[in-house]
């Protein structure tokens, strides 16, 4: 089970976007995932009139490694570690470590 998925709010722990906060928009493979507008680089683009581009540079997010972010908890305002709690009838779900609060995805 993946601690951090799609639609969590993370907050970035290393690298230089420390202190940045976003959504996970995708997760790339079982390591990698996309946070929305975190690791933002410069692509220089080629004109393709084929497809209706135009040239320049854009802004582009390039994935980070899980270890480097955790969730966001919006109650405490502070950045949280995940636990899994197993419920009856064998069902897991996803806590704050600090609160033991499910965690609303």
């Amino acid at each position: 089970m993946n601690k951090i998925r799609k639609g969590d709010a993370v907050i970035v722990l290393a690298g230089r976007d420390k202190g940045k906060r976003g959504t996970v928009t995708q997760r790339v493979d079982e390591e990698r995932i996309v946070v929305e507008g975190v690791n933002l680089v410069k692509k220089h683009v080629k004109p393709n009139p084929m497809k209706g581009t135009t040239g320049g540079v854009i802004d582009k997010t390039m994935p980070i490694h899980q270890s480097n972010v955790a969730i966001y908890n919006a109650k405490t305002g502070k950045a949280d570690r995940v636990g899994v709690k197993l419920l009856e009838g064998g069902k897991k779900v996803r806590v704050y470590k600090s609160s033991g609060e499910e965690i609303k995805a």
